[in-house]
């Protein structure tokens, strides 16, 4: 856990972690939390047999960090001083997380450092990595599912709260209509709650609603990387350099110092150069 920690620290410092204002710390399920834009707080959580979920679960948060990071600082303490939407903060996760970090391009900086925390890696080139980290294999975790699987755990997740509200579903009957739809759309057997419907925090902290927001970021971020291409094409080839502060900076300016003081279809514009979500750059990109 500790060489794991190293390793996703090395990485979000890159991204624009500064240890004087940012914390990382362990938990059951990762969250990005902030008390002001000098005080950003991310967690992850850490297995000792599988490091991808510490790498991008770190990623993850460290992309709703930047966002909050970003916003101007005449807009603290205002109603004004937080991301435009949850769909959008979900998208600077998303692109942190996937377009960036499960990329060839960053792993040809970060799979040395990687190899020289773990040995036993140090024959995995990097199209080998880079292959296994973008596996598509249905399974029974979220926030560790492939990005072609992924939306099918929101799908699952929104229809389930949509027949909550209802009372189509009765709560006590939750597990097993979850098991069910686990089977029919991933074809996995869920072994258990913890590993079923159990599994988000989301629920129990009243956050009904929230999981399409994910599909919604997801999609976005890939209008928002298209765009952030076409204006500095070289992204990929700073990413293999290990520099991530053109794309950060680009960011910072169209999208994360804005805040709220726009609604979400004009931020979306601001930063996209549209105010319509097109699934389109979305697909092409999977």
């Amino acid at each position: 856990v500790d060489r794991q920690r190293a390793v996703c620290l090395s990485i979000l410092k890159r991204f624009g972690f500064d240890e004087s204002e940012w914390r990382l710390d362990p938990t059951a399920h990762p969250f990005a939390s902030n008390t002001g834009l000098g005080d950003i707080r991310l967690t992850t959580r850490y297995y000792p047999d599988n490091i991808s979920p510490s790498l991008f679960g770190s990623m993850h948060e460290c992309g709703h960090g930047l966002y909050e990071h970003g916003v101007a600082r005449e807009l603290e303490r205002t109603p004004l001083c937080r991301g435009a939407s949850l769909g959008i903060h979900e998208s600077q996760s998303r692109l942190w997380e996937n377009i960036v970090g499960r990329g060839r391009e960053a792993w040809t900086c970060f799979l040395p450092e990687l190899q020289e925390a773990f040995p036993q890696l140090k024959a995995v080139d990097r199209e080998t990595f880079y292959r296994a980290v973008n596996k598509v294999q249905p399974g029974f975790i979220r926030v560790e599912a492939d990005e072609l699987t992924y939306s099918l755990h929101v799908i699952l997740r929104f229809e389930q709260e949509q027949e909550m509200l209802s009372g189509a579903v009765r709560l006590e009957e939750l597990p097993e209509v979850w098991n069910a739809r686990m089977k029919a759309y991933l074809g996995v057997d869920v072994p258990d709650a913890a590993q079923g419907v159990l599994q988000d925090v989301h629920w129990s902290l009243g956050y009904v609603g929230y999981f399409p927001t994910y599909v919604i970021g997801s999609i976005v971020s890939a209008q928002i990387w298209q765009r952030a291409l076409a204006a500095t094409p070289d992204l990929p080839a700073q990413f293999e350099r290990g520099e991530f502060g053109t794309l950060r900076e680009w960011l910072r300016e169209n999208l994360h110092r804005h805040g709220r003081k726009f609604t979400p279809k004009e931020t979306l514009k601001k930063v996209a150069g549209t105010d319509a979500i097109d699934v389109q750059p979305y697909v092409q990109y999977l």
